[in-house]
């Protein structure tokens, strides 16, 4: 048994003589009670984000979490390949999604094994953050939403959808990949696999997606391999093909922030950054998309004036709409503990920085901001968000014990009543600044707009 985190897998984009990632990435952490007795408690699969381009964060400290359980819930978190490593095929010899299947073998690893460390293997909940949110709905909607029981309810923060290209469509990236390593012709996979790790990553870095004039934020992702992904993400949805069980999803008020740039000064700018993510989208749903969202930046004296446009487009085309999409079909298909939420905890530094309530904050509350990485200020003890740690360590933890995050926890944290979303209300539960919890109606405007991305999700490759 290790009694130390392992490297990080090796990340597009990053130098190769960093010393935090390896070929050798492939682990799997376990955090248990110590009185855990076997196969007794409820099991948090956590997969991490990243982009699917780098491994954010397995090595988390999930202590905060168990003991807001009250030591009740096994925590298991691990890596997985990203980039052209988990990524990259060549249609033949590469099979695609590597980074998938290390994914479903830990699945597989949890329901064989995690009952040694005190951890119930018909009791799971996969969750997952940004690309590991994403993930979540990938692994709901595998060989066409087929359950094969690794899980039995879900959590997603934040789940992402890229633009997906098919096997066909991915040969562009690796002939890209191996022309810039001098590997051509027939034997262009026994020359890449002669290449150093050091080789490799002095060419692993972003280019453009077909069609597109510059790169996207994350250039390998998950494509169409007819097995585990058979089609488009929102079809799959609509279709009602994807595996059904109790869930949570949200996302935070300004989950495009981090990812638009903050240059951008006109209309046209940010299109670029809108076409140069997703390359499918037309003329006319560029025009559509302009009067869904106009400039809020009247003035901008320190940063682009289109920004925020920028960053609200693309915040709920890649993350909030498909959160709706997810947890709308899981209650329609007659789940009736399927949940929806929207992290509005504003941190003085970030908001001053323009950033708002930026993408994925919420897990370092979930994690607590003693055993977070890098949390905001007002996280901590003493700051004015330290109450929301509390608050929703209550709801994820009585989640993972009871599908349920209004059953359990401890009474002296006094939170509001979790409605579940359903046809009839269309409610979610906003955290708000100090750790103040309430619901609010998901609206008709931003129901209006997510249903346009759902109308034409497939037309995006989503």
């Amino acid at each position: 048994m290790a009694d130390q985190h392992g490297k990080y897998c090796l990340a597009t984009g990053h130098s190769p003589t960093e010393n935090t990632t390896s070929e050798d990435c492939l682990f799997v952490n376990v955090q248990s009670p110590s009185r855990a007795k076997p196969g007794s408690l409820p099991v948090f699969l956590y997969i991490q984000g990243g982009g699917f381009n780098l491994n954010s964060n397995a090595n988390i400290n999930a202590s905060g979490l168990i003991q807001a359980s009250g030591h009740n819930i096994v925590v298991v978190s691990f890596n997985y390949r990203v980039g052209p490593y988990g990524f990259l095929t060549d249609g033949k010899d590469i099979a695609p999604n590597n980074g998938l299947r290390d994914q479903e073998k830990v699945m597989q690893w949890v329901q064989k094994h995690i009952s040694k460390f005190g951890g119930n293997p018909n009791h799971v909940t996969l969750g997952g953050s940004s690309a590991g949110a994403e993930s979540v709905v990938i692994h709901l909607t595998a060989r066409n939403g087929t359950d094969r029981g690794y899980f039995h309810a879900v959590t997603a923060e934040s789940p992402s959808f890229a633009t997906t290209l098919t096997v066909a469509e991915s040969q562009y990236l690796y002939r890209h990949f191996a022309t810039r390593l001098g590997c051509v012709g027939a034997d262009s996979l026994a020359c890449l696999r002669n290449k150093t790790a050091r080789e490799l990553q002095e060419q692993n870095f972003n280019i453009p997606l077909p069609g597109a004039a510059n790169p996207p934020n994350y250039l390998y992702v998950p494509c169409l391999d007819g097995e585990y992904l058979t089609d488009y993400t929102y079809r799959l949805i609509q279709d009602g093909r994807f595996i059904k069980v109790p869930s949570i999803f949200g996302d935070d008020t300004n989950g495009g922030t981090k990812f638009a740039p903050r240059n951008a000064s006109t209309l046209a700018e940010s299109n670029s950054f809108m076409l140069d993510n997703y390359p499918f989208l037309t003329l006319r749903l560029l025009e559509k998309m302009n009067n869904m969202y106009p400039n809020p930046s009247k003035t901008c004296p320190k940063l682009g004036c289109y920004w925020r446009q920028a960053s609200n487009t693309y915040q709920e085309v890649r993350y909030m709409c498909p959160a709706l999409a997810m947890t709308s079909a899981l209650a329609n298909a007659g789940i009736t503990n399927s949940f929806a939420y929207r992290w509005n905890v504003e941190d003085e530094a970030q908001m001053k920085a323009g950033l708002g309530v930026p993408h994925t904050s919420e897990f370092d509350a979930i994690l607590g901001p003693e055993y977070a990485p890098s949390p905001p200020e007002s996280y901590k003890k003493g700051g004015i968000n330290y109450p929301a740690t509390p608050a929703i360590q209550k709801y994820w933890t009585n989640f993972i014990q009871y599908y349920d995050p209004n059953q359990g926890g401890d009474p002296e944290v006094k939170v509001a009543e979790w409605k579940a979303w359903s046809g009839g209300a269309q409610d979610r539960l906003v955290f708000q600044t100090g750790g103040r919890t309430e619901m609010e109606p998901f609206g008709d405007r931003l129901n209006m707009r997510c249903s346009f991305w759902a109308k034409y999700g497939v037309q995006l490759r989503t």
